[in-house]
């Protein structure tokens, strides 16, 4: 490090200019990545997926496709077959290619009262965020034109209609990330009481716009999830702020102690830069691991996920400082905060904590364990339609008229089964409990080979529902059927991920403890941190299920019912980001301990002056990733509310309970043993 703070204090104009190159191509590049990234969830060589390849290959749409439902209803009279084949007219004379069915041909889609009527329609899709883009604009029209025709209201509604009708008009990337800077700026003016707020958001934004540019050179040789876009954007803000908030105190620290401010740079880059280097690299591991999972996506969300700790450490450790030697002093204007960063607050927290040591350990363990206790019941699956339904529209309205004709919750999302005896399979998934009906017509048949869906009574996405679709499956298999649509792609994303999540959480485990054990020069302290970051991230799993799945709070905190799950991608994403966020605080903390122990004080001392010095610093690197992660949860999809709430939780609980109370009470019970270390390692650094 001391090599690295040369170069950059012997050249920082030539270190300016390179990233202000950097940041240009970046700001050119990231509209172009944008527009490249891709929305594919394919789970090749999973059995539901390939069928859902093979169905949108042979029929030209359906698969992990919903289907889209025009919903007829009149209270005053029954429908008739005529009025049915109005509707699908209607959606032949709006030019929807692909396949349409209606209760003219199966009873199923007519209420038991005759008011209410479903016309099922499989659209043919297109590339890109929405794949019914083109066709819901024809269907609405559609609807409308065979509301005249048949006499009685015809609505469109399915899972795609009820996220447009929801997800339209939600900010982009730029205005979200806009709205986590003006917050990271107001925390920033907060802690430094200067100009010097403005350093770290020029290191964010020189971070994000170079990662930005390298995804769009990755985005011409493989697949870039569109979800990178949000993480580079808005956990790139944070980690960015983060790093850069450690060296810019450590150089106000340095500078209070009379050092110039060249050898302030030098001091801050080497003292703070080696815990912005341990952290980055813990985070960078973290994301690394799903690189080991056999799902596409998640495989790209890792490969660039990593990016943001990486090009973020390389700023901090550049930029940052040249930004300081070059301008530092004159920024510091009107230096309303004292450069010493210890903190009374803290330091108050610090005694308290040390002085009752095994209460607070007792009194936090068991906060955690409450907190994560839902997490025993956590159910992986989709947004329910209720919860989609919850934004309201005519597309709610719709479903809900589906629900209460007691037409069955599953046919938003169908089993889709590719079968050459359709016959067959009828027979075998008919009087199979939960299942609401099985539609097979003959128009629905290709060389030889039909699609026969199967909808359940209940929503397929938990509950009894979830339980009906499996049993489907097994019967429709049994005949030597293939199995698709959603509910069965579902299933294989839960087999293909968390059959192979110990990968991800054994290298993760693995390659931190060691990174943290080279840090420390300890062996128990990553032990210990280890076992805090399973309590702080189970913690944060536990208060999303509560939020999310049982709906404690939904309705206030986002205006909309809860989601009935988890989305299954969701848990192990949360994982690898907050098992490396949560560590940087880790890492600022015992380091920061370490070094005053190095100095000569016993643990008991340097755990409070360590908590009094980084406090103040990591509770507002909290603050700033929480309101990222905030900003990320007004992103309009549901998936994504989810995993921002999971990651701002995760990051509150970890930053204040575990990192201010509990961490240092451990530290102050283990005493002398936080430092032990074999003994050849102990001589070695002697």
């Amino acid at each position: 490090m001391q090599m690295l703070a040369r170069h950059v204090v012997a050249r920082p104009w030539w270190v300016i200019a390179a990233w202000v190159l950097l940041s240009l191509a970046g700001g050119f590049a990231a509209p172009r990545a944008t527009s490249a990234l891709s929305y594919d969830f394919g789970l090749p060589g999973q059995s539901g997926y390939e069928a859902n390849q093979d169905i949108v290959h042979g029929f030209g749409s359906g698969g992990d496709d919903a289907p889209v439902l025009l919903v007829v209803h009149d209270g005053a009279r029954r429908l008739t077959a005529g009025e049915a084949t109005a509707v699908v007219r209607a959606v032949r004379e709006a030019r929807v290619a692909g396949r349409v069915s209606s209760y003219a041909e199966e009873p199923r889609l007519l209420s038991r009262d005759g008011h209410t009527g479903v016309v099922v329609v499989y659209p043919a899709p297109v590339p890109g965020q929405d794949p019914y883009a083109k066709a819901l604009p024809q269907l609405r029209d559609a609807a409308a034109a065979a509301s005249a025709a048949v006499g009685a209201p015809v609505a469109v509604t399915g899972q795609d209609a009820l996220n447009d009708s929801g997800g339209g008009g939600g900010a982009g990337v730029l205005a979200e990330t806009l709205f986590g800077g003006v917050g990271a700026l107001l925390v920033l003016v907060l802690v430094f009481g200067s100009f010097l707020a403005l350093m770290p958001l020029a290191v964010a934004i020189g971070s994000i716009l170079t990662t930005f540019l390298i995804v769009w050179g990755l985005t011409a040789v493989t697949d870039v999830s569109f979800i990178v876009q949000y993480l580079l954007a808005l956990i790139g803000l944070g980690v960015a702020i983060d790093y850069a908030l450690l060296v810019v105190t450590r150089w106000r620290e340095e500078r209070g102690n009379g050092l110039d401010n060249a050898s302030a740079v030098e001091r801050a880059v080497v003292t703070a830069g080696r815990s912005v280097l341990f952290s980055g690299v813990t985070v960078a591991v973290s994301l690394a691991a799903l690189i080991a999972l056999p799902v596409p996506f998640l495989r790209s969300v890792g490969f660039t996920g990593l990016l943001i700790p990486v090009v973020s450490v390389v700023a901090a450790l550049t930029l940052l400082p040249a930004l300081l030697l070059v301008a530092g002093p004159r920024l510091a204007w009107p230096n309303r905060r004292s450069a010493s960063p210890d903190s009374r607050l803290w330091r108050r927290v610090g005694e308290a904590v040390v002085r009752r040591r095994w209460a607070a350990i007792a009194a936090s363990a068991v906060v955690l364990l409450a907190l994560a206790a839902p997490v025993l019941g956590l159910r992986l699956g989709q947004p329910s339609n209720d919860s989609l339904a919850s934004t309201g529209g005519s597309a709610a309205t719709a479903v809900h008229q589906i629900w209460r004709a007691g037409l069955g919750a599953g046919l938003t999302t169908p089993v889709e089964v590719l079968t050459d005896d359709p016959a067959r399979v009828r027979r075998a998934v008919t009087g199979i409990d939960g299942v609401a009906g099985a539609l097979a017509p003959t128009s629905w048949t290709r060389g030889g080979r039909s699609v026969v869906d199967v909808w359940t009574a209940g929503d397929a996405s938990h509950g009894a529902g979830a339980t009906a679709a499996a049993d489907v499956r097994k019967a429709a298999r049994d005949t030597g059927a293939r199995v698709g649509g959603i509910p069965a792609q579902n299933v294989d994303f839960i087999s293909a991920v968390y059959g192979n999540a110990w990968w991800v959480v054994s290298i993760i485990v693995v390659v931190t403890f060691l990174l943290l054990a080279r840090a420390l020069h300890s062996l128990v302290l990553p032990l210990k941190a280890l076992v805090l970051n399973v309590l702080s991230i189970g913690a944060a799993y536990g208060v999303t299920v509560l939020i999310w799945q049982r709906g404690v709070g939904t309705d206030v905190l986002f205006g909309q019912t809860a989601a009935g799950s988890v989305t299954v991608w969701i848990p192990i994403a949360v994982f690898a980001f907050l098992f490396g966020l949560s560590m940087d605080y880790e890492v600022f903390l015992l380091s920061r301990i370490r070094e005053e122990h190095d100095r000569g004080v016993d643990t008991d001392r340097a755990t409070v002056d360590g908590v009094a010095r980084t406090g103040r610093l990591i509770t507002s690197a909290a603050v700033i990733l929480f309101l990222a992660f905030i900003s990320l949860s007004r992103v309009p999809a549901t998936d994504v509310k989810i995993l921002a709430t999971a990651l701002a939780l995760g990051i509150l609980i970890d930053a204040t309970l575990v990192r201010g109370i509990l961490a240092p009470a451990l530290v102050a019970a283990l005493g002398p043993a936080n430092w032990w270390l074999p003994r050849r390692r102990s001589a070695a650094r002697r």
